[in-house]
């Protein structure tokens, strides 16, 4: 089994699992129903590591409930359990799935591989009001917690816009762990979301906080 992380507090839990196995030792994990379920799903993807992807959160939500649990869809794309036992916020990159559940608010999680191209995209999702520092010497994880922090924050707000320059990360000297806050400008009410992030060797993880 691959599950990579997991953390739970009182009211919000979450877990990554890393893509190791094969889709068939995947499927071996499900409980029967769900297992033929998704065995017909899976027709429905062309692409391997579609397929991958979708398939390990389904097992991935399982092992963090040791329940059988369906995700439904909005017609906005926002995932949801069809039992609204939990919210739930689900995030890949390559090589691995994230899966957030929270117990009484909407939640965010996401997760972004270490890669370079966040230089390139900079000013689509930094603002001139923002200051980014390095983690160990390397602003590539700083501009990695900005990206992150902003995806998991639309990801909890409601009607959210997609325009990632309307929030606004507070300021903070990134360390392995920790939180920090962003702040929404496209509403009147401007809310500020609380974020906690961890640093891998591989990639960020950051989820919002109740």
């Amino acid at each position: 089994m691959a599950l990579f992380l997991q953390h739970k507090t009182d009211d919000i839990q979450w877990a990554v699992w890393k893509m190791e196995e094969s889709l068939e030792v995947l499927l071996a994990l499900l409980p029967d129903a769900r297992r033929v379920f998704c065995e017909q799903e899976l027709n429905r993807f062309v692409s391997e590591r579609r397929k991958m992807e979708w398939l390990s959160v389904r097992v991935l939500l399982y092992a963090m409930l040791q329940e059988d649990k369906e995700i439904g869809y909005s017609p906005e794309g926002k995932p949801y359990l069809t039992d609204h036992s939990f919210f739930i916020s689900i995030s890949h990159t390559k090589g691995y799935v994230a899966v957030m559940l929270a117990s009484f608010t909407p939640a965010g999680i996401d997760i972004e591989q270490y890669a370079q191209r966040v230089h390139k995209v900079s000013d689509r999702y930094i603002r001139s009001d923002e200051q980014t520092e390095p983690y160990q010497g390397d602003m590539t994880w700083g501009l990695l917690l900005h990206w992150s922090a902003k995806e998991a924050v639309f990801k909890r707000m409601e009607n959210a816009d997609a325009d990632l320059r309307k929030l606004r990360l507070t300021h903070f000297i990134p360390q392995e762990q920790g939180t920090f806050q962003v702040q929404e400008l496209a509403t009147e009410q401007q809310e500020l979301y609380s974020v906690g992030y961890r640093i891998c060797p591989d990639f960020v993880l950051t989820w919002t906080l109740s």
